[in-house]
């Protein structure tokens, strides 16, 4: 899942359709509790964030993929509290030896929430929806997913979208889709448990159709459609009824024809809170059932009084990244060295990280496949630090250092506090740092897109168990963000994508990270296992390491 990377940042920069945010100002939080004292039958769930769309192919954002998760369903699935991929929509699913050709056997007696049946044909028509795409729906802003895993269009317009690697889906019978691609990608078959990839009504794509995506610049007008509930059709165990902008909170009843078992609360509501301590107090005042990304520092306060504070496995990466583009001295080894030799991380996981974090060594965390345990390490040394900059000739070095505000991300808690920690760092190695504090939507995300930003902090939450899903978001390719061009760290890079064995496709991810802490294009800081909190009447569902809860197995005590 992503949670950033330079182009799938662009999703959430765009404007929505205007005109769309419902009136009125009562909440459309049903209390839960009859005029009798009858059992709760909504739970409300504080998000830090509104999502951008109601359908998941136009997205690339968690806040949007917490709320569709719960309509959606794709081909694959994780599973229940894991990464392990399972059967979704597709009980079982296989591939010829080369990986061009994937088969699923798909369930049988399931309905979409508009009464269609699902089925091999429904199948199809939303992959083949999706690579005809034309004009703004190729914009790597809209469509960010299907591009990453399946590649471009039938006709690219967009002269940055890439080669198509999609080539059919046939229905081989009702109950058997058969997915080709032109090229093996270590992509798939994670990419099949997507939720951008989720299957919808096949009667909704026809609506879909109908409407366009438009674009005036950078900024994006999504389709009405994707801006209201009412058309958007899936097959999960809650539909989607209300999104009520003005009280920033989507609205999402049982679906009672649902295939599997049936969700045990009735509404489900997802009230947007953007700020940790207003989470916090909400879930006190029994305001909200429970609430994400919870301040490493409210976890204990929390359990003393008794509500509930699970953890989620390792599964994401922060890192203080450098843009060679942003300031030539980055270009210098020794520079880059020093700065990584100046950084105290283990100070950073001790402070600022829930129990459980851990200091990086590369850039994916130690719980997916292709972790090395062998990459060049750079430990703290401020002394260290000043003998490269002294020998790059950078004893004076000047450098802005961009860091993002009203924001909270799994893999960033504190992004101000951080900041501070790494800037006092510095200084006592000698740099002088210049702060650039700005707004995370769009400010931050357009400026470390654009590699305008020397330094600056993001990271990432994995969408699935395969080590590309982190290396290769970052370094498969010449990207603004890091500003370098290193054939060396490319080809490295790209072997494990072309590698259709698993375990020999895990080795070259080893030496991929090796090739990369090598040449340091930036330094991994650490891994954090995001907290949740849940209220002192409620079972919770499992938690997620793909922050990828499935809000159907939440019940009240």
């Amino acid at each position: 899942m992503r949670i950033f990377n330079s182009r799938a940042t662009r999703a959430l920069t765009a404007a929505v359709a205007v005109g769309l945010i419902a009136t009125g100002c009562a909440s459309d939080r049903d209390k839960g509790e009859d005029k009798k004292g009858g059992a709760k039958d909504t739970f409300v769930f504080g998000a830090p964030g509104d999502p951008a769309s109601l359908d998941p192919a136009l997205a690339s954002d968690g806040e949007t993929f917490r709320v569709t998760r719960q309509a959606f369903e794709a081909l694959l699935e994780h599973e229940s509290g894991g990464s392990k991929l399972v059967g979704g929509l597709a009980e079982t699913w296989s591939s010829n030896p080369a990986g061009t050709v994937w088969t699923f056997n798909l369930r049988k007696g399931v309905k979409f929430h508009d009464g269609e049946t699902f089925n091999a044909a429904a199948v199809c028509a939303n992959y083949d929806y999706w690579f005809n795409w034309k004009g703004t729906y190729q914009s790597s802003a809209v469509s960010y997913y299907w591009q990453t895993i399946m590649g471009g269009f039938a006709k690219n317009e967009d002269k940055e979208a890439p080669k198509p690697n999609y080539k059919s889906c046939t229905a081989k019978d009702d109950n058997t889709a058969v997915i080709e691609v032109n090229e093996p990608s270590a992509n798939l078959p994670g990419g099949f448990s997507l939720q951008a990839l989720a299957i919808h009504s096949p009667k909704a794509l026809k609506e879909y159709a109908k409407q366009e995506a438009t674009a005036k610049g950078d900024a994006i007008t999504y389709p009405t459609y994707s801006q209201e509930a009412g058309t958007v059709a899936g097959t999960g165990p809650y539909k989607i009824t209300k999104w009520n902008k003005g009280n920033k909170e989507v609205t999402l009843e049982r679906f009672d024809g649902y295939w599997g078992d049936k969700a045990k609360v009735k509404n489900l509501v997802f009230r947007t809170i953007d700020t940790e301590s207003g989470r916090r107090q909400a879930l006190q005042a029994g305001d909200i059932d429970g609430y994400d990304l919870v301040a490493p520092a409210d976890i204990k306060t929390l359990e003393a009084g008794g509500f509930q504070v699970p953890t989620r496995d390792v599964f994401n990466l922060l890192y203080l990244g450098m843009s060679q583009g942003a300031n030539p001295a980055l270009k210098k080894p020794e520079v880059r060295q020093a700065i990584a030799h100046a950084v105290d991380r283990e100070n950073i996981v001790k402070t600022q990280l829930p129990e459980g974090g851990k200091v990086a060594t590369q850039f994916m965390p130690d719980t997916v496949a292709g972790y090395s345990d062998n990459v060049k390490k750079y430990d703290f040394d401020t002394a260290k630090s000043k003998q490269l900059l002294a020998a790059a000739g950078e004893s004076k070095l000047s450098i802005d250092f961009c860091y993002p505000t009203e924001v909270t991300r799994p893999y960033m808690p504190a992004p101000q506090d951080i900041f501070e920690l790494v800037k006092a760092d510095l200084e006592k190695a000698g740099i002088k740092v210049n702060p650039k504090p700005s707004k995370w939507n769009p400010d931050y995300i357009d400026a470390t897109e654009a590699g305008s930003c020397a330094l600056h902090l993001l990271g990432w939450t994995g969408d699935f168990n395969d080590g590309y899903n982190f290396i290769g978001t970052w370094f498969a390719e010449f990207d603004k963000q890091w500003g370098f061009k290193d054939d060396k760290v490319f080809t490295a890079v790209k072997a494990g994508s072309l590698q259709g064995d698993p375990t020999k496709r895990t080795e070259l991810y080893k030496k991929a990270n090796e090739v990369i802490m090598d040449y340091l294009p930036g330094l991994p800081l650490s891994s954090s296992p995001p907290a949740i909190a849940f209220g002192k009447n409620v079972i919770p569902p499992k938690v997620s390491p793909l922050t990828q809860e499935n809000f159907a197995e939440v019940a009240f005590k």
